[in-house]
Formats: C-alpha cells, structure tokens, sequence
C-alpha cells in the first residue's frame, strides 16, 4: 500500500512551453493535449495541490475517477508508474516521474462543511478548496457546474491508512523543490486548488506557491 517509486525526468524547465506560479490557496484551470507532459513542482515543500482532470472532449461526463484509479493499480496511493483512469474507464494521464514518492486519492478537498466539521464551528468561513474550485470553473468555459466537482487527487498530501481502514492527515513527505510530472493519454482539462489549509499539517501550517510546467 505505502510502495515508493521515486524517479527523477529528464525533462529542461527552460524548454517548457507553458509555465506558471500559482500562489498559495488559489485555483488553476488548464488544458494539457494528449502527448503533452505536465508538473506541478512543489516550490517551498510540502504543499498540497488538490487536482481534478476533465475529458477536453466531454468535460460534463467524463473525468477522474478515485475509484477506477485504485481498483486499475491495485493500490490506494498515486506514484511513477499509476495510470489516472477515468469514470468510463479510459486512461487519462501516467505519472512518468516522481520525486515525493506517493500521493493520495483518497481526502478529498477540504471544503467549508469539513472545515466546521473536522476542525471547529468557527473554520467554517476559511477558504478552503470545494470553493477554489467552484470559484475556477464558474470563470471559464467548458460548462462545468458544482455536480461536476468529484473526488480529487491531493498532490504532495500525506494521507496514510491506519490498520482499521481510517485516514489521517500527517505531515507533508515532500521537500522544496519535488514534483510529480505526468503524461496526457487524452486532451484533458487540469482543474486544481492550490490548497489553503490551515487547519491540519498537510501544508505544514503555512501554504505556499506551486508552479505548473507544460512540455510538447
């Protein structure tokens, strides 16, 4: 369940055709084309960046998919070597490199109720990641709405499984300066919250910027 495959890409940031500084708590919506590769480098450690993937095609029908994902591999978390399915079970994105290690599928994206919920009556106002999300789909143009907003990858969070089948929030096993970096199998839509938790230790207390990097 906890494997490891820590692999470094021979990819140059100088020669990437897109890059971008996304700052701590903010949303980032994207296309990425089949064949393209796409990072997202975790710039100061141990920030959690919450994704979701669309199908370009039919982003109202088909889009990640947590449960395809983990069933495909047989494992719960996401590494070098795990193809990203979709909800009609078509791969989507492989991870090709890899330098945090694992990441999980499993949290889900801290929202206002979970906030009030997990932490306190009084969280419930704090920005929080269902919201980033909503806030990016309502600005663009591909007609997503709130039901399209379904069970994300956390990126860089570490979420391990306890001997009972829970979750718990730990601290971050990535570093400044790791990045997981991934293929496109389809032209896909990459919807993510560069999460503004400030509740538990995924971002270590402190969010901080990512930065996004697109290759043909």
């Amino acid at each position: 369940m906890s494997s490891q495959t820590l692999v470094e890409s021979p990819l140059d940031p100088a020669k990437a055709v897109y890059r971008e500084v996304v700052p701590a708590g903010s949303p980032w919506i994207h296309e990425v084309k089949e064949g393209q590769t796409f990072r997202i480098l975790d710039l100061e450690g141990n920030q959690a960046a919450d994704t979701i993937f669309y199908s370009l095609e039919r982003p109202t029908e088909e889009h990640y998919s947590a449960i395809d994902t983990i069933r495909a591999q047989g494992n719960a978390y996401l590494t070098t070597g795990s193809t990203l399915m979709s909800n009609e079970g078509n791969p989507m994105l492989t991870i090709t490199a890899d330098t945090c290690g694992r990441h999980d599928t499993l949290g889900g994206a801290c929202s206002a109720e979970s906030n009030q919920v997990r932490y306190a009556l009084d969280k419930k106002p704090m920005h929080n990641c269902r919201d980033s999300f909503l806030t990016a789909i309502a600005e663009s143009h591909y007609g997503l709405t709130k039901r399209d907003v379904v069970p994300n990858i956390n990126f860089f969070m570490n979420v391990p499984l306890t001997p009972d089948g829970g979750l718990t929030f730990e601290d971050g096993i990535s570093d400044a300066g790791k990045y997981v970096e991934m293929r496109a199998e389809m032209d896909v839509i990459v919807l993510v919250s560069n999460c503004p938790q400030l509740n538990n230790p995924c971002n270590a207390y402190n969010p901080t910027p990512v930065e996004m990097l697109v290759w043909d």
